[in-house]
């Protein structure tokens, strides 16, 4: 087994997902899976990484790589976080949350922001800790423990991934459902066929993707710094700048100009940084590696 063979199983797995799932409404009960699978990662993770960095010897904590490497990859890992983390398709869903929908939605980020990044800087630093230089990006690549363990750590790792990706391509999904008049049963011979050639098609293409070139993440940084910084930092500035503009006073549109100017740059920054890195990793793997 390769990893272009693996990575096929994930977009058959995806695709399948993704047609079983007619509707946004419909991944109600799927978020509480979500919800444990993750949890399942995050303590697993956690509690084997806390193991063995108890028990192992001096770790290298630096930062390996010239100087100008680290300055583009530090770019592209901002980029890569953005575009995994942002929030932009939260009033896509906004239609799904009970009343008062503002309210609720507001819970929600306040949560988001504060309880819920500790796990995620628990694990990163934990992990950091553990391994030092030679931690994983995907840190149960490094854990030692019971091989059923990480095996189920693994397996809800992959099944949460699968509803999250699905969590993120319903607006286009539903966007295209809408566009061509597709209501009624899910189970309706047109509307299960359209979901097996558009949603299937379209997972069919990204997996195709994903195999062919390993380096795929560097896709995601260029991905970050071309259309999720603008929209999730520069955008909501500037609409609010618009929505607000004589209702605030100097102080708070410098502020808000601040962060326009300065995520443009980060912007820049990062497109050009992605765009290094898929050069430098295309002439390092060919395609179809098995890294």
């Amino acid at each position: 087994m390769k990893l272009p063979y693996f990575t096929a199983i994930a977009g058959f797995t995806c695709g399948l997902f993704a047609i079983c799932i007619p509707h946004l409404s419909a991944l109600r009960i799927w978020l509480r899976f979500s919800t444990f699978l993750g949890l399942v990662y995050i303590l697993t993770a956690i509690s084997l990484s806390l193991r063995d960095g108890i028990k192992a010897p001096p770790r290298d904590y630096s930062i390996p790589g010239t100087h100008t490497s680290k300055i583009f990859t530090t770019i592209g890992a901002s980029s890569s976080l953005v575009f995994a983390f942002n929030t932009g398709m939260l009033p896509e869903i906004q239609a799904t949350v009970r009343p008062p929908v503002v309210n609720n939605m507001m819970k929600a980020l306040y949560f988001q922001f504060s309880v819920g990044v500790l796990p995620l800087y628990a694990v990163v630093f934990i992990g950091y800790w553990a391994y030092g230089n030679g931690a994983s990006s995907y840190l149960l690549n490094n854990v030692n423990g019971p091989v059923w363990v990480k095996t189920f750590a693994n397996i809800s790792a992959f099944l949460q991934t699968v509803i999250a990706l699905h969590i993120f391509a319903s607006p286009m999904y539903e966007y295209l459902d809408t566009t061509y008049g597709i209501k009624g049963s899910a189970l309706r011979f047109r509307n299960l066929s359209f979901r097996i050639m558009v949603r299937g098609g379209y997972i069919v293409i990204t997996t195709f993707v994903s195999a062919a070139l390993p380096f795929i993440g560097d896709f995601m940084s260029l991905t970050g710094g071309i259309s999720k910084v603008p929209l999730t930092f520069i955008l909501a500035n500037h609409m609010y700048l618009v929505a607000k503009k004589h209702k605030i006073n100097s102080l708070q549109k410098s502020w808000h100009w601040l962060n326009v100017s300065f995520f443009s740059l980060m912007a820049v920054a990062a497109t050009v940084s992605a765009l290094r890195l898929i050069v430098v990793h295309s002439n390092t793997y060919h395609i179809f590696a098995d890294m």
